[in-house]
Formats: C-alpha cells, structure tokens, sequence
C-alpha cells in the first residue's frame, strides 16, 4: 500500500475562474482543444445547487486481498490507509476516490466526513459509496457520488491502497493536483496544465453568449445567433457598446 506526500495547489484565481465556468463549458472547451471525456460518469450531485473547484486529492481502492489488509486496521487506526487522504486537506480541496463503482462499501462515514469539512474541504467525488446519509445531509457538504450504503469501507470486497496518486475516477484518469469542476451537470476533470487555456478559450468563445441567448429568448433565428454568425457581428458588438456592463458569459 502506498502514501505519497501532498499536492501542487495551483493559484487560487484559475481555481476560482473554473468554478465560475461551471462543468459543462469546462467539458465543452476540454473536447475542443483535444481531451475528448472528461467527464466523471457514475457519481452526481446529491446536494443540488452547489458548485465547486478545487485541486484533486486522491485516494485509491483495490480489490480486497487479506494478506495485504487484515482486521489488525482497528488495533491501530493509523492503518485505515482511507484516513490518510484527509491529513493532506486544506481549504478548497476535493477528495476523488477511486472506489472501483462499488456499491456494498462506504467510503467515509460521518465522522471523518465531518472532519473533512473543518479542514476546509470543497467536496468529494467518489465512484462509489457513502455511509451515513441522515448525518451526512445534515453536514451540508457538496457530494458527487454513486448512493449510499450501510456497510463500513472494508466490511465487503475493498481496501484502500493509495493516496495522493494517478486513479482512475469514473472512467477517467486523475492526477494529484488536477483541477476538479462539478455542479449539477456532473463532475469533471481539468488537467492542470491546461487549465490556464481552459479559461482564455472560454473569453473567447463564450463573450457573446449573453447576447445571443437574449436573441433566442426573441425568437431570433439560430442559425445566426448560435453560434455567432459573422454577419451578426456588428450587430453584437453595437450592443456591447451600449451594454458595457452586461456579463460575459463567465
């Protein structure tokens, strides 16, 4: 079993404009520019309304092997590898677990879900299961998981392997560091060395959207309007002319 040392944060400010592009402009930019999925499938959001970004700590199951992972976890506490992803939490983060889309083991519980929020933690994003849900609704804590189950994280097929390394998260691959959006549409996956092109392709090609969704909402056609037309250009820019503080669409 292995665990790695923290993370590399990246600067507050792209982590902020992420979240403010929301999931699925991320995904759509992330397909133009050559990342075809990003899209963490199975878990989705059992607290709706919350939207988040933060840089990805990861925590690894494995199938179950009894040599590897004994009962001897609850002699000593500090065995429960699952523990040592949440040592490295600081204000912002989000714990993405590989939990191999099992159904029968709870990651996390109440308590250690309650400790993730007073360390500052953004959310978790989980392709697998959570235990105690009465207590952990009450948490209020942002949550992109599969559903729920009684069963603790060992009592079935899986141990916790590794922390802070490369996992497989709902189809896709994760990266310590990496940079996580999830809202209502889903979770996804920014690497982040491309987060910074993300965001400067996302004034680019969304800075007319405010004007071509109020064109729609008229019944104005959308072959000219969605996407921008050329010829509807001047039209555009007329109008942000005269709407100098109307949003960008960011």
């Amino acid at each position: 079993m292995t665990h790695t040392p923290g993370i590399t944060r990246p600067p507050k400010d792209i982590v902020d404009a992420l979240r403010h592009l929301g999931a699925a402009s991320v995904a759509g930019i992330l397909g133009h520019i050559g990342i075809r999925n990003p899209h963490i499938l199975g878990p989705t959001s059992w607290n709706p309304g919350k939207a988040i970004a933060g840089p990805a700590l990861t925590l690894q199951f494995m199938p179950k092997r009894e040599d590897l992972y004994g009962d001897g976890e609850y002699a000593d506490p500090e065995k429960q590898l699952h523990r040592h992803v949440l040592y490295h939490v600081q204000e912002g983060d989000v714990v993405v677990v590989d939990a191999r889309a099992d159904m029968t083991a709870g990651v996390f519980g109440d308590m250690m879900s309650t400790y993730f929020k007073g360390r500052g933690g953004a959310g978790m994003v989980i392709d697998g299961c959570l235990r105690d849900y009465p207590n952990l609704k009450k948490l209020d804590l942002p949550l992109w998981i599969r559903g729920w189950t009684p069963n603790f994280h060992t009592q079935t097929g899986l141990m916790p392997f590794a922390v802070n390394v490369p996992v497989a998260c709902g189809g896709v691959t994760v990266l310590p560091g990496d940079v996580i959006v999830a809202d209502d549409d889903g979770a996804v996956v920014v690497p982040v060395a491309l987060a910074s092109k993300v965001i400067e392709t996302s004034k680019v090609h969304h800075e007319w959207e405010d004007f071509s969704r109020m064109k729609l909402m008229q019944g104005a056609p959308l072959q000219r309007y969605y996407p921008l037309h050329d010829d509807a250009r001047a039209e555009y820019e007329e109008w942000r002319r005269a709407n100098p503080a109307a949003p960008t669409g960011n």
